[in-house]
Parts: structure tokens; C-alpha cells; sequence
């Protein structure tokens, strides 16, 4: 199976990284643009295996089969690295970190490929500092940017990047995906695309995990409990819980096997006591994922907030009859009583009421008066 059998729905882009792979001499920069979902960091690890691939053809490039390939695709491979920022922006010293490792010749494969993810959190200062690096790179290197849209990257460092445009997989895609690798029945695999509206990543927590699809349902039903200002209140509480929740359970399973991993690095075995000269490395590992715990409330509340965006796009679509299907069919019921009690007028509103609520929270707005101001213009009339 090639390196790009996990990114259901993207021919164009595959074409086109295809096509890149099979040259001599690749272009130095590239920047991944789409939604939440649509796979951009999978997207850059697939061309950077393809790119590393040991093929005997160009054309063949992207096996999956190869050592370059499959240390790729593990994240083992001593020639590529992938970044990720924990922190709302990223340290201007992480940047230089990582163009120092950029002027490395590479060890054993073709290049030496960066992969930087969410490269939209970068102040304009540490952007900068990276611009030169894109300017004149070393010829071994290959520098791999992802980002939401090329608007959310300065205008300096996209005109010096070659584009690869993505898009959100449809349902049938990520469904079809989620049998094939995760095995799924296509039952599960259907309603978890569909929920997460074709959020791969999103769609297999779904699946996989009944505390995530409850979680879910609970946020998807708020609007039907709104009758009053307490109610909005009540409901806004219950979904920075939900939210919090939903942040926290993520957070301790990748903590502990963060830990896990350092003690198996540091030759520690089971839970055998951390010798003194060894504290510090854990209480920089405390300290990161004390950083990256409130950037991913943020996230896991945002996402909340797409789901709930979802009960109103139901709503709308029954009271315009798009004929559409339902994103949350299963409440289908409850959705047609709730759309003839309002207009489509008034679910627009409330749709703005979510997208405003969104915005806040991005400008770092406490979560909890952000929801009860939002709760608010989600009361129906009076």
C-alpha cells in the first residue's frame, strides 16, 4: 500500500505530489493549506516519505513498502523532522533550532525534510527569522509548512513556497478509510464520518471511543434545553465542562505515554523511583504539558462549538428543504419540531451567535462568559 492510501478524497493534491516526488530536484518549499480535517499534516509526512522513498523508479516513489518509506511514515526516519507547536505561538529559539537542523546534510536518505506544522502560529518577528532560511536554503533541504489557508501565512514566506491545496474528504472517503484501516463495520465507520463531517482523525476517536461520542451528543443536544436566561447559564457551564473534560481525557492518555517513553529512554523501569539528576528532564516534560493543557481546552471547546454548529445546519436545512442529509440524523425527530418552532432568519442568528463565540474564544475571551453570551442569542424569542 503507497504512502498516499490515507488521504481518502485528495486526488488533486496526490497527482500533484506524485508528479514532485519523481523530480530530480523537488521545489525547496511547500506549503499544505486546508481545513481542520482535511489532512494537511498527513498530507506533508506522505510527500516526505515519498521524497525519502528507495524505489528503483522515480515513478515508484511513495511505495510504502521501502525502509525510507515506512521509517517516514513511523516518524523514525533521522533525516525528517516534524514540528509541532504546544504552546499559542512559536518560540522564536524553536525556530533557530530547527534551521539549525535545516544546514544538516542528511545521514542516509535523499534530503533532509522539516515539517512544520500550524506554521500560522507564528508572530511576524519569528517568521522573519525563518524567511531567510526559505530564501536561501541549503540544497539538501526541503522545508514542508502546513497551515488552515495561504492567508494565514505572511505574504513573504508564501510567495516563496509552492502551493498543495486541500479539502475536507467527503463522508464516503473518510468511511471507506476507516473500514479498510481501522476496521471498522461500515455501520460505525459511516456514522463516525459523518458526525465529524469527514474530520478523519475526529471520525476514529468517534468511533472508537463511547465517552467522546457521549460527550458529543450532550453538546449537540444543549439548544434543546434553552428555554430561559438560567438555562443559557446552566448550558454554557455544562459545555466548558464538556469541553474541559473532553481536553483533559485527551491530555492525560498522551501524557502518560509521553512518560511513559522518557522513562523507557532514560532505562527506568515500571514505576522505580526518578533519581535526582534525572528530575529536571520530567519537570520539563510537567511544564510542557502544563502549556499545552490550556491551548487544548481552547481547541477542544472550539471544536464544541462546530458540533453545535451542526444542529443549527440541520435546523436550517429542513426549514430551507435543501434535501441535504442530516449531520445528526439520529435526532432527526427532534431537529423538525425544533426547525418549525423558528424561522430561518433565526437560525442564521444563532449560527452568527456560535461563529462569534468562536472568534472570542481565539482572542483568549474567558471561555465561561464567551458560552453565556453565546447561550444568550440562542434563547428562543420571547
Amino acid at each position: 500500500m503507497t504512502v498516499w492510501a490515507d488521504l481518502p478524497g485528495q486526488e488533486a493534491a496526490v497527482a500533484q505530489l506524485r508528479r514532485a516526488a519523481a523530480e530530480d530536484a523537488p521545489t525547496h518549499a511547500w506549503l499544505f493549506t486546508g481545513p481542520p480535517g482535511s489532512g494537511r499534516s498527513n498530507a506533508a509526512r506522505a510527500f516526505a516519505a515519498a521524497l525519502q522513498c528507495q524505489a528503483a523508479t522515480p515513478a515508484e516513489r511513495g511505495c510504502g513498502t521501502c525502509h525510507g518509506c515506512r521509517t517516514v511514515l513511523a516518524g523514525t526516519h533521522p533525516d525528517v523532522a516534524q514540528v509541532a507547536t504546544e504552546n499559542v505561538t512559536y518560540a522564536i529559539a524553536d525556530v533557530r533550532e530547527l534551521i539549525g537542523k535545516a544546514q544538516d546534510k542528511p545521514s542516509g536518505g535523499k534530503w533532509r525534510v522539516i515539517i512544520m506544522e500550524d506554521a500560522d502560529r507564528m508572530a511576524e518577528r519569528t517568521t522573519n527569522v525563518l524567511l531567510k532560511a526559505i530564501e536561501e536554503p541549503p540544497p539538501h533541504t526541503v522545508w514542508l509548512l502546513c497551515a488552515p489557508s495561504p492567508a494565514d501565512v505572511l505574504i513573504t514566506i508564501r510567495s516563496r513556497c509552492r502551493p498543495v491545496g486541500l479539502r475536507v474528504p467527503n463522508t464516503e472517503a473518510v468511511a471507506e478509510l476507516l473500514v479498510r484501516r481501522d476496521g471498522l463495520t461500515p455501520e460505525q465507520a459511516g456514522f463516525a464520518a459523518r458526525i465529524s463531517q469527514g474530520h478523519i482523525g475526529i471520525a476514529r476517536r468517534l468511533a472508537r471511543d463511547e465517552g467522546a461520542r457521549l460527550r458529543r451528543d450532550r453538546t449537540v443536544r444543549l439548544p434543546l434545553g434553552l428555554r430561559s436566561v438560567s438555562d443559557a447559564v446552566i448550558a454554557a457551564g455544562d459545555l466548558v465542562e464538556l469541553s474541559t473534560s473532553e481536553a483533559n481525557a485527551a491530555a492525560e492518555e498522551r501524557g502518560a505515554a509521553e512518560a511513559r517513553r522518557l522513562r523507557e529512554a532514560l532505562g527506568l523501569a515500571g514505576d522505580a523511583p526518578v533519581p535526582p539528576q534525572l528530575r529536571s528532564q520530567f519537570k520539563q516534560l510537567e511544564e510542557t504539558q502544563k502549556r499545552r493543557a490550556k491551548r487544548g481546552v481552547n481547541d477542544s471547546l472550539d471544536r464544541s462549538l462546530i458540533d453545535l454548529t451542526t444542529f443549527f445546519r440541520d435546523v436550517l436545512t429542513l426549514q430551507l428543504k435543501a434535501g441535504t442529509e442530516l449531520v445528526n440524523e439520529y435526532l432527526a425527530a427532534e431537529l423538525r419540531s425544533y426547525a418549525a418552532r423558528s424561522t430561518p432568519e433565526q437560525t442564521l442568528a444563532r449560527i452568527d451567535a456560535i461563529s462569534e463565540a468562536r472568534v472570542r474564544i481565539a482572542a483568549n475571551v474567558s471561555p465561561l462568559l464567551a458560552m453565556e453570551a453565546m447561550m444568550a442569542g440562542l434563547l428562543p424569542p420571547r
